[in-house]
Order: C-alpha cells, then structure tokens, then sequence
C-alpha cells in the first residue's frame, strides 16, 4: 500500500521539463517507463508505416485481383462447358454462310439473271421495254449491281413480275419503283423499277 501511495506521488509530481535529457539513467523510474513507452510507440508506428501499411496495399491489390481472376474463370469454365455447343453453332453459321454465298451470282451467272428477269416479264404477261446493267457499286463485304427495267402491262402483271422475281433462286431486291399511264398508250401502264444483286466480295 505504502509503494503504491508512492507511486502516485510520484505521478502528481512528475514534471517532464525537470528532467535533465543528458542523464536520462538517473531518471526516476516513472520518467524511464515512460520514455520506454514513447520509444515502444514510435517504432510500432514506424513499422507500420514501413511494413504493415504496404503489406495492406497489397493485400488489396491481391484480394481485387482475386476477384478478377474468379470471373475470368467462371467466364472461361462457362465456355468450356459449352464449347461443343459453340462449335456446332460456328458450323451450322458456316453453312449458313455458304448458302447464301450461293445464292449470289458471279460475273459469268450475270447474263443468266438478266434472262430470268426477262422471263419472268414475259411469263407476267408484260412487254419488256429495257433491262438494263448499271455500274457497280462495291460495298464493305459486297459489291452491288443494279439493274433498271422497264415494263409496259397492268396492275396485275406488275404484280406477278414482283413476286416472280422475289422467288427467284438468286437474291435480288427490287426498289424505287414508278407507275405512269402513257397518254398514248390507252389503258397501258408503264413502270420503271431498279432491281439489284450481289456479289460477295471475295469472288473477285
């Protein structure tokens, strides 16, 4: 009880500018322990700051890059679970593909779809005034051909032309078209309509 009541008079007393820092080993005992403590905070402080706060950032870094990592996993476990599935999908698109490569003409197949288009008037029942070839417009992956034609017939031939060129094997868009009745043809109708194909590029 004595030592205690010893101590906190030293406590009360203790004034750390009477100190003398020149002598710091005759320091009373409370004057040492609590330099030892500021001495124990400093360091535990600078390890911190040299050790653990970087080993923090890390720490970080590895648990973010932890997560980025368990994405691109599942991503690619994803994909290996259903690369059959995305096998067959290329191969049926490739397929695709060469379906309709197919259904493109080339310069030689030409010639040959004006004459269809020609039947196709004449099966219309239609007198065909013109078809004609314009200059190709080449495009990213293919190159157009438009061709203008010119018939002369009704309403209904113009309509069975229409349809019997959109059934065609080839692929061929009709646009811009125009119905005029000519003052000096009777009841005849004239229409003017822009067909166009097209090539897949790699053909040339």
């Amino acid at each position: 009880m004595a030592d205690m009541n010893e101590m906190m008079e030293q406590i009360r007393g203790f004034d750390i500018n009477a100190l003398d820092w020149e002598r710091v080993g005759v320091w009373p005992l409370l004057g040492r322990a609590f330099l030892w403590l500021l001495a124990i905070v400093v360091i535990l402080v600078a390890i911190y700051f040299l050790k653990v706060k970087d080993k923090n950032v890390q720490l970080e870094r590895a648990q973010a890059q932890e997560i980025t990592l368990k994405k691109d996993f599942e991503k690619k476990a994803f994909e290996a679970a259903n690369l059959e599935k995305y096998r067959k999908q290329i191969a049926d698109m490739e397929k695709s593909f060469d379906a309709l490569k197919k259904q493109l003409p080339d310069d030689t197949e030409v010639p040959d779809l004006v004459d269809d288009i020609d039947e196709k008037g004449v099966q219309s029942r239609l007198i065909i005034d013109s078809i004609t070839l314009q200059t190709e417009k080449p495009a990213e992956f293919y190159i157009e051909l438009p061709i203008d034609i010119k018939v002369t017939g009704g309403y209904h031939e113009f309509g069975a032309f229409v349809s019997g060129i959109a059934g065609m094997p080839r692929i061929v868009t009709l646009h811009d078209f125009s119905i005029k009745r000519e003052s000096n043809s009777g009841s005849a109708l004239k229409m003017e309509i822009q067909a166009k194909t097209y090539r897949y590029k790699d053909q040339e």
